[in-house]
């Protein structure tokens, strides 16, 4: 009987593993870190069908790592709580850390060809910008999930519109840029088009999924 309930007991554990264990399921699970999205929001971000995105939204419930809410006809998803983003974070970490197949491939994403490696900021670092009111920062990641999430005293200005504020961000000094995370290249992206206007700035070293995951203050809505 022991050994029985033993083996129910981690048959139920791997339930939770399975639903990690599809790299299409991570992207989607990696959006959602960023904040709640419907179905075609998720599937127009994560370049996938709709019936796709579905069946594998519908694995991550089963597993009680996405919860829902209705709003009228449209159904919201998002992660179930923060231990699932921890969750997602620690399995980033260590595969970066005990896989070197996944460490080349990061570099391959994020080292555009043609480019140099940009400054870094850690989140401490950031976090003392802030204090100082020493840095100018700016949240380069779409305006919804700016709105979902932020980092305290961070400016909304998403990649796609970084061209027409290089103006204003050279009037205000210092620029530290954020995005999604440790895997995610529009931060990258933005030091590299301010950098080559002539602008001082860096990238925080991972971005607002790091940031939450590790304890610092998150600010929500405009």
């Amino acid at each position: 009987m022991d050994d029985e309930r033993r083996s129910s007991l981690f048959d139920e554990l791997g339930v939770v593993g399975k639903a990690f264990a599809s790299p299409r399921r991570l992207e989607l699970v990696d959006l959602l870190a960023q904040g709640e999205r419907t179905v075609d929001a998720l599937a127009r971000a994560a370049g996938m069908g709709v019936t796709t995105v579905s069946a594998h939204l519908q694995v991550l419930k089963l597993a009680n790592l996405v919860s829902t809410r209705r709003e009228g006809t449209r159904v919201h998803y998002r992660l179930a709580g923060d231990d699932v983003a921890a969750l997602y974070d620690a399995l980033r970490t260590v595969g970066r850390h005990r896989s070197a197949d996944v460490e080349r491939a990061l570099a391959a994403y994020l080292d555009v060809p043609g480019s140099g490696e940009v400054g870094l900021v850690t989140r401490d670092d950031l976090a003392a910008a802030l204090d100082e009111g020493s840095a100018d920062v700016i949240d380069v990641r779409p305006v919804e999930e700016f709105l979902a999430g932020h980092v305290p005293g961070a400016r909304s200005v998403p990649l796609a519109e970084l061209a027409t504020a290089v103006d204003d961000l050279r009037a205000r000094g210092p620029v530290i840029a954020y995005c999604r995370g440790a895997f995610c290249v529009m931060a990258h992206d933005a030091v590299r088009i301010l950098a080559a206007a002539g602008i001082d700035a860096r990238r925080l070293e991972d971005g607002m999924l790091e940031w939450r995951t590790h304890g610092h203050p998150v600010e929500v809505g405009a």
